[in-house]
Order: structure tokens, then sequence, then C-alpha cells
């Protein structure tokens, strides 16, 4: 069996490799096939799968998956490139968007830990239409994990006594795991990536604002709509396991880290001192670096000052940021080739892809910029599929705000909207799929939830295409 595997792999690199000439002191995509995609679409793929098709392998072996894929295009790279080169890229990825990406994740979602809201209300339309609208404008501040991790729990209790209760967690993965994510870098991780590539911070907040407004508006009417048609039918109601009680936040000094994670973010993109540190090649600004320490520092002191018993309560553990944190180095790694091969344009093996979202005049296809990006982030995670098409819509950060903004609309709001079209479509969206099932919601299993996800949102994604992209 070893042997096979081993055969394997070597037959994988020995395809992988380009021509000699492009063996230089640069990663040149022009040359590269598409077999160098293979392990960046087979780690989404085992993403994808991996807990719902073999969840004990994966529960077990997820970090060791990841690091399979990883090695799949570092060994390789090294084999087909100048070692300096290869070296280059990698840390360039690793230090410049894995890093930060990975702490600002660590910080809001370890702040997010220590604030629980205590009590329980009654379950009425307007009362869970309330709340979900209060999940969805905290998601942009606290992300949508954090958002979600606070929220899932309260509406869940306030509506355990009801017979219909599953279109409450249904929608609440529309709005607060996704939709809510798309006004700030904070929100939802592929807004953040862009931050990192020179979005600034803000022009999320000013460009989707009205799309977000528009779907969030559409999916709060009909929840309450559709809730209170329900909550009339039901009649008499199951007894209630947890009685109405004075809801309390507690944890809310908590604040105060957010706020200095907001503040580090910003700094990050407003103090340029011009000053640099030089690592494997790659030129790390002192913004950057002081940035990620504060965060840094803002969640290791609310780990520290945050009373445990919250955090209890919330059933913080660290299991779900360390399983974003292993793949998302796998991911981070395999889309390295792949952004290679995107960066050649029309003279890459992606030149079909380059063509699909490009009008005849040359201009980008924006229609099919924001169905491409969201259909795809509705399988596959949805920052590495942003990211994907910002480089493919040029990736130059001035020129997508500018006269491009259409098409970084598209690309952003089909990445974070979309993603709510599966449990897999963003990370929070599983989630809150095990807890709502561990507190007894008969949650639909993953096409179920499809069905539900299409019936819904595609017809409001085919809205916002008409008034905001043809």
């Amino acid at each position: 069996m070893f042997a096979r595997w081993m055969v394997a792999v070597c037959a994988l690199m020995i395809a992988m490799l380009p021509e000699p000439a492009l063996a230089a002191a640069a990663i040149d995509g022009g040359g590269m096939s598409l077999v160098w995609v293979i392990p960046f679409a087979g780690l989404l793929l085992c993403i994808a799968t991996g807990p719902l098709l073999f969840p004990h392998v994966w529960e077990h072996h997820y970090g060791k998956i990841s690091a399979f894929w990883a090695a799949m295009v570092i060994i390789p790279l090294y084999l087909s490139f100048d070692a300096s080169a290869a070296t280059k890229g990698i840390a360039y990825a690793m230090l410049l968007e894995y890093i930060p990406f990975i702490i600002l994740l660590f910080a809001l979602y370890t702040v997010a830990g220590g604030i629980f809201v205590r009590g329980n209300i009654h379950g009425s339309p307007l009362t869970n239409t309330a709340i979900l609208a209060i999940g969805t404008v905290l998601a942009s501040f606290v992300g949508t994990t954090g958002a979600s991790m606070v929220m899932i729990r309260p509406i869940i209790r306030a509506n355990d006594n009801r017979l219909h209760n599953v279109h409450v967690v249904v929608f609440f993965i529309f709005l607060v795991s996704n939709v809510g994510g798309a006004l700030t870098p904070l929100g939802d991780p592929p807004l953040f990536v862009g931050f990192l590539k020179g979005v600034s911070f803000f022009w999320t907040t000013t460009n989707l604002m009205a799309e977000t407004v528009l779907v969030a508006g559409i999916l709060l009417a009909v929840f309450y709509a559709y809730d209170s048609y329900l909550y009339k039918k039901e009649g008499v109601i199951a007894p209630d396991r947890t009685p109405d009680s004075k809801v309390r936040v507690m944890g809310l000094e908590s604040l105060v880290f957010v706020a200095i994670i907001i503040a580090a973010v910003l700094m990050r993109a407003e103090w340029k001192p011009g000053i640099s540190v030089k690592l494997l090649g790659v030129d790390l600004a002192l913004q950057d670096i002081v940035s990620n320490l504060i965060m840094l520092g803002a969640a290791l002191a609310s780990l520290k000052l945050a009373k445990k018993e919250y955090r209890e309560a919330n059933g913080f553990n660290w299991g779900p940021i360390l399983e974003v944190a292993k793949l998302f180095a796998g991911i981070f790694i395999c889309i390295v080739p792949v952004l290679a091969i995107l960066a050649a344009g029309k003279g890459g093996a992606a030149a079909p892809l380059v063509a699909l979202v490009t009008n005849p005049d040359g201009s980008p296809n924006n229609v099919m910029y924001f169905w491409l990006t969201g259909l795809l982030s509705s399988f596959l995670d949805n920052a590495p599929t942003y990211l994907v098409f910002f480089e493919l819509a040029g990736g130059n950060p001035e020129v997508l705000m500018g006269k491009l903004a259409v098409t970084l609309a598209a690309i952003s709001t089909g990445a974070v909207y979309m993603g709510a079209n599966t449990y897999i479509g963003n990370a929070p969206n599983f989630m809150v799929y095990a807890i709502a099932k561990d507190m007894g919601v008969r949650m639909p299993s993953f096409f179920g939830y499809m069905l539900w996800s299409g019936a819904i949102l595609i017809p409001i994604f085919v809205l916002v295409t008409v008034m905001f992209f043809r």
C-alpha cells in the first residue's frame, strides 16, 4: 500500500514540473499546467466532504490531510523552481497573508468566547426577528464566527418550546453566520483577505451597504412573515424547558478588547512608518508586526481576564479555531501555484476561466463574477475562492476600488452571501448546525438545507444581480 502511494505521489510531482525555462528566479505561472491546481482542489474537496462522509477519520486526521496536500505543492515547487523563488513564494503566502488572517480569527474567537448572554425570553416572531437583526449587525464587528457563537444558544433557548424551530436556525445561518459579515473586514474571512491585499477598511461598509441592507431586509421580512404563520398555527406549544427569565449580557468588559482589535486593524492601514524587516526574502512592515502583536495581546488579555464561567456556559473550546488554523495553513500554501497561474491571465492555463468572466470588449462580466464566486463559495471555502477571483480581476486593489468597484462588490458579495447556500460554505454554518442538533433541534440534512437555501436565497440573489451587477 505504501509503495503504491509513493508511486502515485512521485507521478503527480513529475506531472507538475513546468518547462525547464520556468525554473527561474520567480514563480512564473505562464507555463504551469492545471495539474498544479490538484492539491488546492483536493484539499478543498476533503474539507467539503470529510465532516460529512468520513467524520471520525476527519476529526482525528484533518491536520495530516492538510499537511499532505501542502506537501504536494511545496516539494514540486522546490523541484521545479529556484530554491529562493520557491521559499519566497511560500513565505509570502504564510507571513503576509496566513499569519495576519489566523491571528484576527483567533483574537475575535477568543474575545467573543468571553461574552455570554444569560437568561431566556419567549421566542415570539417579533423577538426572534429582533435577535436575528441584532446578530446580523453584530457579525460585522466580531465576525460571523464570533456573533454565531454568542447568539445561537440564546435564540435556540428562546424557541425550545416551539413546535417549529428549525426555520429559526436556518435563517440564523443565512443572516448571522453569513450576510451580516459583509460590512467590514472583521466580519467575514474573505473580506479580511481583501483587506490584507490592500482594500481599504471602510470600502466594504460604503460599497456593500445597499446590497447588504436589501438582502438582510428581505430575509428578516420573510422570516417574520413565516414565523408569524407558524406561531399562529402551533396553538398549544410544548412545556418550556427553559422558562423565561431576565436576559443579561455578561462579560461586556470584553468589548474593550474588540475595540482594541478594531483599532489594531485600522492602524495597519493608516500608520505607514516606512520601516520593514526582511525575513525569508519577504519584507514585513512594522505596522503589520505591531498590529499582529496588539491583536494577540488583546486575545490573551481576554483569556486571562474574562470569567471562565462565561466561556464554559458558551461551550467554548479550542477545537474550531485549531481546525481553521491547520486547514487554512494548507489552503494558503496550496493556493500559491493557483494564483501564479491566474496571474498569467490569458497566457496561462486559466485562460478559459478568464474568458468566462470577461466581456468581448475586455471589460469584466460582473454577473459572472458574482455567481461564479458565490457558487464556488457555496461548496468550497469562501476565503480562498474570494482570493482566486480577486486575482482573476487583476489583483490591483486601487483599480478594483476605483473603476472596477462594481466587480469587487460582485466578488465580495458573492463570497459572503452565498456562503449561506450550504452547511460548508462558511465555517460558522457547520458549527451552528452541530450546536443546534446538540440542543435538540431537528436540523435538515445537507441536501435538505440546500432546499431551504435554494428556495429562499437564490431568488434574492437573482434580484441582487438585476439591481446591482447588470
